[in-house]
């Protein structure tokens, strides 16, 4: 049944996750009205799924929200409930109210505004803010024989702790920053694992001698002649150490480059590498196909186990939203600015830019005070 009486605003902010929260946050401070809407039933819905252990991988000073800084009593790493607890008061403080429950299905231009399709309702906006951010749709890869494997495969978004594992043979598929960091958890808890890596990857410290890695490399980030990603290399080096014998290949990209170039963050080491060191974590290649018990690897290697966790990544889903995005995404399906122009004029984006060495809460800061001046 076609809607006739679609609800009418200026601005409609898509999502209530940290991007949204953000730029209602900044709006707010300058007198704006708006209607923000959120899929799921509370603020920052992600970060209550996400699992137990995790903390940011960004000092605080860097990583909150506009016009609210985090407690003075947090930790330099802020944990996931103490980020869930600030994100609710940021919504009270802030008056942030979404209109909880409702997805959107398409948005497209009509005239000169823009129409959005929900599962509850039409919506018309002259300004619509897409915050649903790049881990939106959790990528699931597919394998020969994966109908075949007797076990259970999960995604890492739905990984919580390491107790449903004990007594089990766990494969983690992926080494990104979640690969490594459940790694760890499993490890932690003496969970027999193994960890399945396909490409060369950077691995840096999340501290180098008691000072934040962020801080030293936005500092070494100012120093002329490649100075500072030389020094850079000689101090993950010193820590890191040679991994090749436990089957991890370093991949030849200076981290910083490798960020800005792919938007694929290196691997911050938070304990994982001592334990590939010490045995509790071993490293296996790629999967070739899955077998009833388990899976055979790209090396001919059969391994067993029970349960697979795949660390495999997101998509931001943009196409999804989208009827036409030519000219607005780049390679990795994330919109190449935060201010869209010519036939998105009117449409904004955050929490997509993965690019920048301050990190995604980062992006969302300074991105967002852009979005808020366009407006």
């Amino acid at each position: 049944m076609e809607v006739t009486n679609p609800l009418k605003t200026k601005i409609i902010i898509v999502g209530a996750g940290p991007a949204g929260l953000a730029i209602a946050g900044r709006l707010r401070e300058k007198g704006f009205e708006f209607t923000i809407i959120e899929k799921a039933r509370q603020i920052a819905a992600m970060w209550h799924r996400h699992y137990d252990r995790l903390h940011l991988h960004t000092v605080k000073q860097l990583s909150h929200l506009p016009h609210l800084p985090f407690p003075k009593e947090y930790p330099t790493y802020v944990s996931r409930q103490q980020l869930v607890d600030y994100y609710a008061n940021y919504a009270r403080q802030f008056d942030i109210n979404p209109v909880f429950g409702v997805e959107v299905q398409k948005i497209k231009r009509k005239n000169d505004h823009w129409q959005m399709q929900t599962n509850r309702n039409l919506y018309e906006a002259e300004k619509v803010i897409i915050a649903t951010g790049s881990n939106r749709i959790p990528v699931r890869p597919r394998w020969d024989g994966l109908e075949k494997f007797n076990g259970n495969i999960l995604h890492s978004r739905d990984y919580k702790n390491p107790q449903p594992f004990f007594g089990k043979k766990v494969l983690i598929v992926g080494m990104g920053n979640t690969g490594a960091e459940i790694a760890l958890d499993l490890a932690e808890s003496k969970v027999q694992h193994f960890l399945s890596v396909r490409s060369p990857v950077n691995i840096v410290p999340r501290d180098v001698f008691g000072r934040p890695a962020q801080l030293t490399a936005k500092m070494l980030d100012k120093l002329p002649f490649r100075l500072g990603k030389m020094i850079s290399r000689f101090s993950t080096r010193l820590i890191i150490g040679d991994l090749t014998k436990y089957g991890l290949q370093h991949s030849t990209m200076d981290p910083i480059d490798q960020l800005r170039q792919t938007g694929q963050t290196p691997v911050i080491d938070l304990g994982t590498v001592a334990k590939i060191k010490d045995g509790s974590t071993k490293i296996v290649p790629d999967i070739d196909h899955f077998v009833i018990n388990g899976v055979v690897l790209k090396n001919g290697d059969q391994l067993e186990v029970d349960e697979v966790i795949l660390a495999t990544g997101y998509q931001s889903g943009i196409d999804h939203l989208l009827e036409n995005t030519r000219g607005l995404v780049d390679r990795h399906g994330l919109p190449k600015d935060c201010i869209g122009t010519g036939e998105f004029k009117g449409l904004y984006f955050l929490g997509f830019d993965n690019y920048k060495l301050g990190g995604i809460l980062g992006s969302i800061y300074t991105d967002s005070e852009k979005v808020a001046d366009a407006m």
